[in-house]
Parts: C-alpha cells; sequence; structure tokens
C-alpha cells in the first residue's frame, strides 16, 4: 500500500517562502498543484533604534534549513518519496539588503530590513543631487528616491558601518538581497557558492537598469556603490547551482522571485492587464503590462515582473505598494494588547459591525504609493466617548482596505482599462471580514484562491519549468485549475465612496507629522537647542543649590 502511494505521487518541487516574519518550505505536485507538506518558523524582526528594522542573516539560513528538514520529515511520515523532488525554488522578501564576508562566510552585518526608515537623511541628502529636468534614477528604475529600496541602505551601510568599509576595501564583500545571501549560502557559501540575484530582484535595487537588464554604471556611481561587490543577474528560472548539504543535497535551485512577482506567476497573471493583490504584512497589487513598461503619473512603480527563462521575454508590472497592512494587526496584538492572536481580530471586527466613524491611518513608516510620503505617520481619528476596541479592530481592517482602494484607482487612472474584479492572496485572505469589507470598498468582486500561498506556488512553478528539470509546464492548456471564491460587494457604491472620502480626509491629517529628523543619538529633541538647555541645566543647579543652602534632604 505504501508502494503504491509513493508511485501516485508525481513529480515534485519545493519553494523556500522567506519573508520578514516567517520562513516556509513547501512541496508541491508539479502535475496538480496540490500542496503536499510545508513547514513554517517564525521570526521576529530586531527594532534597535525608532524607526530601525534589523535581521539576523544567520538567523534565515538557519530556519530556512530547519524548513527543509521538518518538511522531509513530513512527507517520509506519509510515504512520500522525498527523491521526488526534483527542484527548488525561492522567493523572499525584497529589498530588505545583506553584505557579507565571501572568505569567511559571516554576515558583516544585521539585514536591513525593507520597512528600516534610517536612511531618511541620506535619501535627502542624495534627491539634492538629482538634476530637476532629469530623474535618471526614476527613468532607469522606475523607482522613486525612497528609503524602501536596497541602494540606500547599502550606502548607509557603507557609511556607517566600519567593519564592511574594510571588507570592501579588502576586496572580501558581496552585497545581496534576501535570495542572493540564501542562494549563495544554499549552493556551497564559502565552497563555491553561487552569486547571484534574479531580474525581479535585482530591479528593487535602485541599481538596475530594468530596460537594458544589467547593473548601471550610472546608478552604482551616484550612489557610490563598487560594482564588484553585486551579483551575477540571471532570469528567474533556469539552474543557478545545487544544494550542497542537507537531506536535499544534489536537488537543483532552479526558480528565484521575489514575494510580489512570485504571486503573479501563482496566480497565472501571464496576460497584460491582469493583476492580483497580496495581503502580507505590507500590500502589494500588481498589474501585468506585458513587454512594455508603463510609467505611472500617480505614485506607482515600474517594475520587473518576471523573466522565466534566460531565453524567455522579460514582462512589466505596474506597483502599487502599501508599507502596512497585516503588520497592523501584529501591532495591535504585540503593541496595545487588544488582541492575543491575529485570528481574534476578525471576531472584534464581526461584533462591531462598523468602525462608528473611527478612521485609522497605520503610516507607522510614513505612506508609501501613491503619496511616498516619509514624513506621515499613523493617526487614529474620528474617536467619541463610545469607541472601543472592536471599533479600532473595524477600523484597522478597513484601513488596510482603503489603502488598496487608493492603488487600485491610480492602477485604473494608468492603465486605462478599469478592473473588473480583483485576484487577492496572502496569509489575511483567510479572514472573511476582510475579504467582504474589500469588495464593498473597491465596488468590484474579490476572488481568492483555496490556496492563499499563491508566492509558494509562483516559485516552484518557475523552478519547475526550468531548462534541465521540465517537469512544471506553463502552457495555458496544462496549467492547473485552482479552485476559487468569490466575494461580491453588498453595499451602495454611494456608501462606499462616502467612507472612502472620509479616510481620504484622515490620510491629510496625518501627512507631514514629522517636521524635523530626531537626533540620532537618543538625545531628546528639548536638548538639541542650546539656550533651551542651557536654561534646563541652570535651573537643576539653582534648585539643588537652594535645596542645600535650606537644609532640606
Amino acid at each position: 500500500m505504501a508502494a503504491q502511494k509513493k508511485a501516485s505521487v508525481g513529480p515534485l518541487v519545493g519553494a523556500v517562502v522567506q519573508r520578514t516574519n516567517s520562513t516556509r518550505f513547501m512541496v508541491f505536485n508539479s502535475k496538480t498543484a496540490e500542496l503536499l507538506s510545508h513547514h513554517q518558523v517564525e521570526l521576529t524582526p530586531d527594532f534597535p533604534k525608532e524607526g530601525w528594522v534589523e535581521q539576523d542573516p544567520k538567523e534565515i539560513l538557519q530556519s530556512v534549513y530547519e524548513c527543509i528538514e521538518r518538511t522531509c520529515e513530513k512527507l517520509n511520515e506519509v510515504n512520500i518519496d522525498i527523491s521526488n523532488i526534483k527542484a527548488i525554488g525561492i522567493t523572499n522578501q525584497r529589498e530588505t539588503t545583506v553584505i557579507w564576508d565571501k572568505l569567511t562566510g559571516d554576515p558583516l552585518y544585521n539585514a536591513v530590513v525593507w520597512l528600516d526608515l534610517r536612511t531618511q537623511s541620506t535619501v535627502e541628502n542624495l534627491s539634492k543631487k538629482i538634476p530637476g529636468n532629469n530623474n535618471f534614477v526614476r527613468s532607469k528604475t522606475g523607482l522613486p528616491l525612497s528609503t524602501y529600496f536596497s541602494a540606500v541602505k547599502l550606502r548607509w551601510i557603507l557609511d556607517n558601518v566600519r567593519k564592511v568599509q574594510k571588507a570592501v576595501e579588502d576586496g572580501r564583500a558581496l552585497f545581496g538581497t534576501i535570495d542572493s545571501w540564501l542562494i549563495w549560502s544554499l549552493t556551497g557559501g564559502v565552497n563555491g557558492g553561487v552569486h547571484c540575484t534574479d531580474v525581479t530582484n535585482a530591479s528593487r535595487t535602485m541599481l538596475f537598469n530594468i530596460h537594458s537588464l544589467e547593473w548601471d554604471k550610472e546608478l552604482c556611481d551616484f550612489f557610490e556603490i563598487p560594482m564588484d561587490i553585486l551579483p551575477n543577474v540571471w532570469s528567474s528560472s533556469e539552474i543557478y547551482g545545487l544544494m550542497k548539504a542537507g537531506t536535499l543535497e544534489g536537488v537543483p535551485i532552479s526558480g528565484c522571485l521575489g514575494d510580489q512577482s512570485a504571486a503573479l506567476v501563482g496566480q497565472m497573471c501571464f496576460q497584460e492587464g491582469q493583476a492580483k493583490n497580496t495581503y502580507g504584512r505590507g500590500g502589494f497589487l500588481l498589474c501585468n503590462t506585458g513587454q512594455k513598461c508603463v510609467f505611472s503619473g500617480h505614485g506607482l512603480l515600474t517594475t520587473v515582473a518576471y523573466k522565466l527563462g534566460r531565453d524567455k521575454p522579460i514582462c512589466y508590472a505596474l506597483e502599487g505598494s502599501v508599507a502596512i497592512a497585516g503588520a497592523v494587526i501584529h501591532w495591535l496584538r504585540d503593541n496595545l494588547g487588544i488582541i492575543e492572536t491575529t485570528e481574534e481580530i476578525e471576531k472584534l471586527a464581526k461584533d462591531a459591525g462598523t468602525s462608528y466613524g473611527c478612521y485609522f491611518i497605520p503610516a507607522f513608516s510614513g505612506l508609501y504609493a501613491p503619496y511616498w510620503d516619509p514624513s506621515a505617520r499613523g493617526i487614529i481619528g474620528g474617536l467619541t466617548q463610545f469607541t472601543n476596541k472592536s471599533h479600532i479592530a473595524f477600523a484597522a481592517l478597513e484601513a488596510v482596505c482603503f489603502q488598496t482602494r487608493e492603488i487600485l484607482d491610480a492602477m485604473n487612472h494608468d492603465c486605462g482599462i478599469p478592473l473588473s474584479y480583483l485576484q487577492v492572496d496572502g496569509g489575511m485572505t483567510t479572514n472573511r471580514i476582510l475579504m467582504q469589507l474589500q469588495a464593498d470598498i473597491l465596488h468590484i468582486p474579490v476572488i481568492k484562491p483555496s490556496m492563499p500561498e499563491t508566492s509558494a506556488l509562483g516559485a516552484a512553478m518557475a523552478a519547475g519549468a526550468a531548462e534541465g528539470v521540465g517537469v512544471w509546464s506553463l502552457k495555458p492548456e496544462d496549467l492547473a485549475t485552482i479552485k476559487m471564491e468569490r466575494f461580491e460587494p453588498q453595499i451602495k457604491a454611494t456608501e462606499s465612496d462616502i467612507h472612502y472620502s472620509l479616510w481620504k480626509k484622515a490620510v491629510m491629517k496625518s501627512m507631514g507629522w514629522v517636521t524635523t529628523q530626531s537626533p540620532e543619538n537618543g538625545d531628546s529633541a528639548i536638548f538639541s537647542s542650546l539656550p533651551l538647555g542651557f536654561f534646563i541645566v541652570t535651573s537643576m543647579i539653582m534648585l539643588i543649590g537652594a535645596r542645600y543652602i535650606s537644609g532640606i534632604p
């Protein structure tokens, strides 16, 4: 019976999913796209200072090994032969910046996460160097100059970490986003590890020319980044190298996509005009624009969608990025203690049934698309004596949906053809209240696949389809049909528009909140004023002296 079960399972493909808060390894049947087994390890980013977000690259790598080993154990327990795993794909949090020593294999600094804001002054200084009539950074990369992207993070590390400076001088330093760090480590590390990235991750560094598909010397000179530390850029679907350790030693790593591009592939948005929205820690709406770059006039990014083979055409996308989506639920749990688990948010919101006029702008890291305002900060407005935690929970879910509508409105303007429905994925889509709210606020149907981890599926598809692997066909007639659930709008468009206009009013209140940058050394801003600081210090001395003279203990 066990042998029969093994024989019934076709070629398998694994996918490493490395995100800000977790790592997963998932194994799919390449013929049916069925998820057979997976394992997840939770990760907790570090917040060493206000606005700083870091992760330990070694912890991330260890979590990948653990997930692979545990998933293989689970497959063995159900009599599935792991020798049927023919390839591995990787999908990852984008922009997060790692720099390591190629001789020791050790990270030279913590990974600086995509959400990190420490580079705001770096961005301000660099923006002064861009000619007003020639924004060559945006025209070459499709990206605005922002704390979000890798180049400014790398520039900050090179400016502030002597250990990194020395390694660069000695020719020992390698740079990469998380995918590069993982592929280099998994394919041997110091013993011949492959230093590479794919076009989707490269396009998020602000050093990559999305037209010529190569590192751009003018950009590297502008950011003062030495080109010899950059990884080789490959397509999203080809054999990069073989696993050199663990249970899956010898299995090719043959797929690599940034998480949002992987979700676009996993949602099978291969046609121009197809779009998907992913609800993770952030929110990301991508629309396939085919083989042409479409530049936005409404705050969206132009980015590489995928290149599914060395000789296959490049496809581009318009992207709207929201910094805080699922992260607002974690904030309610970890910072306010309103809920004990993220799943409780659905019950609280259901109990309230409304935000009762309360609007939540979760601009914890400023506002991304379509505003790109790093000075914005989070606010909760419209509070009354009647407001309780259930209303705030409901407002938090509404905030995710309102942000998506802002992106969708911008995308409809740029593409010229409004979307008639929205395909969605990501962990938050299990929340049915959220999905219904999204349909109501957009006033179009929302379509959710039965398996929300489409980024894992996309990475597996890219890996299985690679030349030399060939176990996953991407021909339209061969693609497996994924079961979908549909949410229809249940309120009038006029009612939705009223709520949206109030949301926009609250957004305006959140903008321009930070007018001066706090000193990085942690000193209180009050002491940054010399006269005021002198007054406070002398007043304290006079008070102590008076107490001494009067004999007060």
